[in-house]
């Protein structure tokens, strides 16, 4: 009897100990699973006007940020052309954020490039927004220094599509009333990565580095957080527009602004490269299950890009993971993404 009693309290033991195990994996599970869906702090640096990839870019921005997957910022603009603010306000409007930020370069020497295809145009004249120049917005350097100041320590991923213009500004800064650090202080206490469409791997020229080299040198030599580059060589694999166009049933600036495009050129007419749509997902999803990394450093000489592979570098370029189709049939699933 005694034997009995004492397995009996042993087995109770046990069963107390696996009611602890199972709620410490629940706990787990459910700390992780709130990990995941906490949407990403994302600010996006477009060029928006001198290619068209860009408005699938925002795009698929607002499309995660529906999602819950990310919480948009703002929109800032590294190119000065006065309908750029504009459009970027159309395509707010149109996916139901129109308070959201945007700002743009102020200087002198900021690059100023329109649309060959004449498409920030037609968007103006067929869709509403507030904005009538590009002139009317904050300064795209102050503008984020307030934005990062209010963010939590090491929260905010920036996501640049276009030159490094406002960057290379705001690591240039001093503080202010929003911040008493600098602009490397700031970055490094705020931001915890960058991810940019720029360069050619392992070595090649780009345009976005390409137009404003000097502020992609300081950039890429200075910045202070970790670094992942979507070079020109991915986003070349990824073409995406055609079924976009073909959807008679859609309705959306994205899609109006594709098709005008890709009838504007024979080398688009089965649809775009996808180069800044990709900086925008791995900025949000993450690079797996899509890409691979080759971590290292950039090195620059004016417009053209080397590669030092590094194991344990801060900076790291994308490789193709999944195959190109697989990765366009989801890129483009959400540049079809509608208005609330």
């Amino acid at each position: 009897m005694k034997k009995y009693l004492i397995w009996v309290a042993a087995l109770g033991v046990l069963q107390v100990q696996a009611q602890v195990q199972v709620q410490a994996q629940v706990q787990v599970q459910t700390q992780v699973s709130a990990q995941k869906k906490q949407p990403v702090a994302i600010i996006l640096d477009t060029d928006i006007g001198p290619d068209y990839d860009d408005v699938g870019a925002v795009a698929v921005l607002h499309a995660l940020a529906d999602a819950g997957e990310a919480r948009p910022l703002a929109i800032m603009a590294s190119n000065k052309n006065e309908l750029v603010a504009p459009t970027i306000d159309v395509l707010d409007m149109y996916f139901g954020r129109p308070t959201l930020p945007i700002g743009a370069p102020k200087s002198v020497s900021a690059p100023d490039r329109g649309a060959p295809q004449k498409w920030p145009e037609m968007l103006l004249k067929k869709y509403p927004h507030h904005i009538h120049a590009t002139s009317e917005v904050p300064n795209a350097i102050e503008l984020y220094r307030k934005i990062l100041a209010a963010q939590p320590d090491k929260s905010v991923t920036i996501v640049t599509v276009g030159f490094l213009t406002n960057l290379a500004g705001l690591l240039e800064t001093k503080g202010d009333a929003y911040s008493r650090l600098t602009g490397v202080e700031l970055i490094r206490k705020k931001v915890k990565q960058l991810v940019s469409m720029a360069g050619a791997f392992p070595r090649g020229r780009e345009f976005n580095v390409l137009v404003d080299s000097a502020a992609s040198a300081k950039v890429f030599l200075h910045w202070p957080t970790p670094v992942i580059f979507s070079g020109f060589e991915i986003g070349r694999q990824i073409i995406t527009g055609k079924q976009l166009t073909e959807d008679v049933g859609l309705q959306s600036p994205v899609k109006d602004v594709f098709a005008l495009c890709m009838a504007f050129s024979d080398e688009d007419r089965n649809g775009r490269k996808s180069w800044d749509q990709t900086a925008v997902l791995a900025a949000v999803r993450g690079t797996s299950p899509y890409f691979g990394l080759v971590r290292g450093q950039i090195i620059l000489a004016g417009g053209n890009n080397e590669w030092k592979d590094d194991p344990a570098g801060n900076q790291a370029y994308l490789t193709m993971k999944m195959s190109p189709e697989e990765v366009r049939g989801i890129i483009e699933g959400l540049m079809m993404h509608t208005s609330k």
